[in-house]
């Protein structure tokens, strides 16, 4: 009987080679998403990309199959990171960096934030904003050129003209030009609508909008409302006539209701969410997606001179701050919370940081872990494909030393990833 071959031909021109095998598991426990529970002594069977068995004891391999030994290992389901911006990373020059960058040079960088991402044990990520170069990503993973998780991207975000995604913030005027539907921004219900069937052509598989100001953004408003009921709404129905689903990045309260009453699948950030939102989206099944990391990172690196613009400072030190407090508030209060980081606004690779903070924030390891697996593959509606070791979904599947729901912390660094059958690492 083989060994099972690892498969690690991680430089992009040989990324084509790799091809998921008839392989079988032996697994030390299972964390089982589904039920909240831990199973011991399993056997995982895997013919190409799908787990096909899960199988009591350890059994032995057929003489097809490549024996996995991770019998001394946890096992849990790929990790699934619902707000990432995977075409870029924070630094002092990301400003400059959309005049000095071309679309390739974009894409040739965000490969290396594609193969740490995976590399963290997140298998699959939702894509909250860039600039069309993430629908290529997304194509490029697809097709085996090179290494990185499922993406399922919104391609351009939608703003209001001067909010928080408007391409032209912080421009001199003879630039700024007045971008419409195409670039993303809107200023009617018609605007609305042409902006999401743009985004739809361009490939997007899902719908975000900046339902308030930023922190980031080259402008003054950080929490402010910035799309009235009815441009909500139309942007809420067409996407669901295009079967996409929508996600709103909001700071502020009245931003934020505006965007749960329009039907909004899920609010990003939600720093200065008030008791009557969390009920609100209590009662309308809204997904809250808290990105911890990236409110923790700003405050610090708004106190490196130079590393923001001074407009960016101010806010990133009042809103950063906030939102692991609001977290802690919306999980007591029993909101539905589904893994997002915001990583890019954060470094690549660090995504597994949030899981730490949630648990700060009073979430148990295992409802930390449920909410990056099985809740994530909910609200990105992909449960029949993912988020749980279950026969007949992908074989999307970490694994680490030791048991994470004793200590959260070890899921800092995955020494197995497995997508779609293919192991990319075991160290």
């Amino acid at each position: 009987m083989k060994k099972y071959l690892i498969v690690c031909l991680l430089l992009p021109g040989l990324v084509s080679l790799l091809s998921a095998q008839k392989a079988l598991i032996h697994a030390g426990q299972i964390i089982d998403v589904e039920n909240a529970d831990v199973l011991t002594e399993r056997s995982i069977r895997i013919d190409g990309d799908r787990i096909v068995a899960i199988i009591n004891g350890h059994i032995s391999p057929s003489d097809d199959e490549e024996l996995i030994d991770l019998a001394d290992h946890t096992l849990m389901p790929g990790f699934m990171d619902m707000h990432v911006h995977i075409e870029h990373e924070s630094n002092p020059n990301r400003y400059l960096e959309r005049f000095t960058m071309n679309d390739a040079d974009v894409a040739l960088k965000a490969t290396t934030f594609c193969k740490k991402t995976l590399m963290a044990g997140f298998t699959f990520v939702r894509d909250l904003g860039g600039s069309g170069v993430n629908v290529s990503l997304q194509g490029a993973i697809d097709r085996g050129y090179i290494v990185g998780p499922r993406i399922m991207t919104t391609e351009k975000s939608i703003a209001t003209t001067g909010g928080h995604a408007d391409p032209s913030n912080g421009m001199k005027k003879s630039l700024q030009e007045d971008p419409g539907p195409k670039e993303g921004v809107v200023n009617s219900p018609e605007d609305a609508r042409k902006a999401v069937r743009q985004r739809y052509k361009n490939g997007a598989d899902m719908i975000k909008i900046t339902a308030t100001g930023g922190v980031l953004s080259v402008a003054k408003d950080g929490s402010g409302p910035q799309f009235t009921i009815e441009e909500l709404r139309a942007i809420v129905e067409t996407a669901e006539d295009y079967g996409m689903h929508t996600a709103a990045h909001a700071h502020g309260a009245e931003g934020m209701k505006r965007a749960v009453l329009a039907g909004i699948s899920s609010i990003e950030h939600g720093t200065m969410m008030t008791e009557e939102v969390m009920d609100l989206m209590i009662e309308r099944g809204t997904y809250y997606v808290p990105t911890i990391s990236a409110g923790r990172f700003v405050a610090e690196k708004a106190k490196e001179p130079g590393f923001y613009p001074a407009l960016v400072v101010p806010k990133a030190l009042a809103i950063g701050p906030q939102i692991q407090e609001t977290f802690s508030k919306a999980y007591a209060r029993g909101v539905k919370i589904a893994f997002g980081t915001d990583t890019g606004v954060s470094y690549h690779g660090d995504n597994a940081k949030e899981f730490v903070y949630m648990v700060e924030g009073g979430m148990s390891p295992m409802e930390a872990i449920i909410s990056a697996t099985k809740s994530a593959a909910d609200l990105a509606r992909r449960s029949e494909d993912l988020g749980s070791i279950t026969s007949g979904k992908y074989a999307d599947i970490v694994a680490v030393r030791g048991n994470p729901l004793e200590d959260i912390s070890l899921l800092l660094d995955v020494p197995f990833v497995m997508k779609g059958g293919v192991v990319y690492k075991n160290q």
